[in-house]
């Protein structure tokens, strides 16, 4: 930690505290320090020392910066900057003053409280959106780069104190020309999280992060991921053959439009669900402000300011 401090002090950046470890680096809460007594709160995230002499990994933590950098949108984590001094590389990003939805889904799970629906749904609905962005980009002469996150979880999603939904960490995200990608050879992505075709070990596309939504969005109203198994095999096998969860019966306040659409998401024939998360985004939507008013950002806010108020 010292050496890592003294190596970002010069060029103006000041380590805060940690906020997560990941498969590839971990990422702090950070100062950036201008001129003028300038200081802005970033997230800086550090390739992990002991893989930091491999090149594939210093290649695929490369390959996250360029393909994030011009994803702009807001729910999806903006990243500033890629930095290397000392043969350490690191990446700066927008630093979310909130939490992760995992911590949001444990608070509930530690007081015994479900997430209320229309919520649970708008979040799903927020991630929709910075999906549909991520899958539709194209490069400069307009060819789709072919965008999978492949890792959608609830420690992947954050949600700030303003009830903003941003979608984080595309380490492991698939995209020409920009990372390589070993589909076919390994199952990447969170234990009881993956598609059926990345359990199959079989190409992806869009639809994988779809399914991976509907299992999130099924473990806010239930409490639990009911495909997470005691150990990878057991995740993967219930992720191909689990009987889906009857929503409606568990949880009364689910109505069966809602149920449908879960269904939909979780089809194990990717061809059975949603064809883009655009028009998922467009069916949770209508299902959020079809009778009129529905959940906002100011409404998960002031949820989240009742449920967890930020530290002084």
């Amino acid at each position: 930690m010292p050496q890592i401090e003294n190596i970002l002090g010069k060029i103006h950046y000041r380590l805060l505290e940690p906020i997560a470890e990941g498969g590839m680096g971990s990422v702090y809460k950070a100062e950036q320090l201008g001129a003028g007594q300038f200081r802005k709160t970033v997230a800086i995230k550090l390739i992990l020392e002991e893989l930091s002499f491999f090149d594939e990994f210093q290649e695929n933590f490369i390959g996250e910066a360029r393909l994030v950098s011009d994803l702009i949108h807001t729910n999806i984590v903006q990243t500033y900057h890629l930095g290397e001094i000392d043969d350490t590389y690191f990446i700066v990003m927008e630093y979310v003053n909130g939490l992760a939805l995992a911590d949001f889904i444990q608070l509930h799970r530690d007081r015994q409280i479900p997430i209320p629906v229309d919520l649970a749904v708008f979040i799903a609905s927020r991630v929709c959106r910075g999906l549909a962005y991520a899958h539709a980009k194209t490069d400069s002469q307009g060819i789709p780069l072919g965008i999978v996150h492949r890792d959608i979880n609830p420690r992947n999603i954050m949600i700030s104190r303003e009830g903003d939904i941003k979608i984080t960490d595309f380490g492991i995200a698939k995209a020409r020309h920009f990372m390589p990608c070993q589909e076919g050879e390994e199952v990447v992505g969170k234990d009881g999280y993956h598609s059926p075709e990345q359990v199959r070990r079989e190409i992806t596309d869009s639809r994988a992060d779809i399914f991976a939504t509907g299992i999130v969005l099924s473990e806010m109203l239930l409490g639990d991921n009911v495909f997470l198994g005691e150990d990878s095999e057991q995740s993967q096998r219930r992720i191909l053959e689990l009987e889906l969860p009857p929503w409606t019966r568990l949880r009364p306040d689910v109505d069966a439009r809602l149920e449908t659409i879960l269904h939909r998401m979780l089809a194990r024939d990717r061809e059975q669900r949603h064809s883009s998360a655009a028009i998922l985004l467009d069916e949770l939507e209508r299902y959020l402000y079809s009778d009129g008013y529905g959940p906002t950002n100011e409404k998960l806010s002031l949820y989240l300011k009742n449920l967890a108020p930020a530290p002084v």
